[in-house]
């Protein structure tokens, strides 16, 4: 058997009844996100160290804003900030941020703060904040105590939701309260968990992938076929979006807030509909294995320090989202009976996939190789995705 975990999307019915509590736990959210943001700063001035999650947990567990959600809701909001703060911590890019504080700030004339507005962050409720009603395609979502008449009480948002046609919700292990700028509401992602007979892998072909940027991905089949997939999209996004968040004058506020939204929205839609046809065009040609480039340390040169490809190149570089397709694809194979491999990509650009001939200067141009030892002629992607494959 093989254990999957799918999210579906689902619509709020009774949306003006629950809209205020709901409201109130994601204002709490964000309390509390900057509440442990303010601590790990501190202690990383202090002691050059982040703090993680468990070390959050153990000093803010007494917090007043700790208890504005449930006990694993407010787990979830610090592990959150402990992966936000490593993922900048670990990254490369000399551009990127600390994680920043969810709250807009108003001032007078003066200057003087008048007024602070939170963001309605997502609120996760893990199995013990959740009661789900399947009959009735309802759940009950555990109360932060102080949302609650009594502290100790048994109060909960009782919130009726609405799939797309043909979902069945069984296995709820998780509930995520996103709320949805564009359309001023709230919606539930539904975090479910499925056992599936493991399939027989659809034949015993190999097709490699090779991931770029230009290309984003070219893939070769060992029917000699192959095929490229184009990242212009990604590339526009990737100027795009930046430069509109960069324009807006509160980095955390709204628009920036919908823009980021909307960008990784329209990223992760391109990777899954990027790796279901992939996977398709897998079982079409009986692949039972793919082989993709491992492309851990692309970002880093020789010395290990971050690469300058210039305004735009770096732009490309470092928003180039390979490990989040890469996953995705991998999830997508894996309920298809497909395994997914990542092989080194070492060479594989500047050797002939024909006759194994090594020579960077082969790449006559940007796209093309030809080998001078065999006259073969590919597309530079191409040849790179075939000896990945081999």
């Amino acid at each position: 058997m093989l254990e999957v975990h799918r999210t579906y999307q689902a619509t709020i019915r009774n949306h003006s009844q629950v809209v205020e509590s709901l409201d109130q736990h994601g204002w709490s959210a964000s309390k509390l996100w900057n509440v442990a943001n303010y601590h790990s700063r501190s202690v990383w001035e202090e002691t050059g160290e982040i703090p993680d999650h468990e070390e959050l947990k153990d000093e803010l567990k007494t917090h007043p804003n700790y208890k504005g959600l449930h006990s694993q809701s407010s787990q979830r909001v610090l592990e959150e900030l402990a992966e936000a703060f490593n993922s900048w911590y670990g990254s490369d890019d000399e551009r990127d941020n600390p994680p920043g504080y969810r709250k807009e700030n108003y001032y007078d004339d003066e200057g003087r703060r008048v007024h602070e507005e939170h963001p309605r962050s997502t609120v996760t409720w893990k199995q013990n904040g959740i009661r789900h009603d399947t009959k009735n395609n309802r759940v009950r979502l555990s109360k932060g105590a102080n949302h609650k008449e009594h502290p100790r009480a048994r109060e909960y948002i009782l919130v009726e939701y609405e799939t797309r046609p043909g979902v069945t919700v069984e296995n709820l292990q998780q509930v995520r309260a996103v709320y949805d700028q564009s359309k001023e509401r709230w919606e539930l992602h539904l975090v479910c968990k499925d056992e599936i007979e493991t399939p027989d892998a659809p034949g015993n072909e190999t097709a490699g992938i090779d991931l770029g940027i230009s290309n984003f991905a070219a893939v070769a089949y060992s029917t000699e076929d192959a095929d490229l997939y184009p990242g212009n999209r990604l590339k526009q996004d990737g100027y795009y979006f930046p430069k509109e968040i960069a324009n807006c004058d509160d980095s955390s506020g709204d628009r920036a807030t919908r823009l980021h939204h909307k960008w990784s929205e329209r990223r992760t839609h391109l990777f899954h509909s990027l790796a279901k046809h992939i996977v398709e065009k897998c079982i079409e040609r009986g692949v039972g294995r793919i082989n993709i480039g491992d492309l851990e340390g692309v970002r880093e040169n020789e010395n290990g320090n971050s690469k300058n490809w210039g305004k735009h190149g770096n732009l490309d570089l470092h928003g180039w989202a390979f490990d989040r397709f890469t996953s995705i694809l991998e999830y997508k194979a894996k309920v298809k009976g497909i395994e997914v491999v990542e092989v080194s990509e070492r060479d594989t650009s500047k050797t002939c996939c024909v006759c194994g001939r090594e020579d960077e200067s082969q790449r006559v141009e940007r796209g093309l190789y030809v080998c001078e030892d065999c006259d073969a002629a590919y597309n530079a992607d191409v040849n790179g995705a075939e000896n990945i494959r081999l």
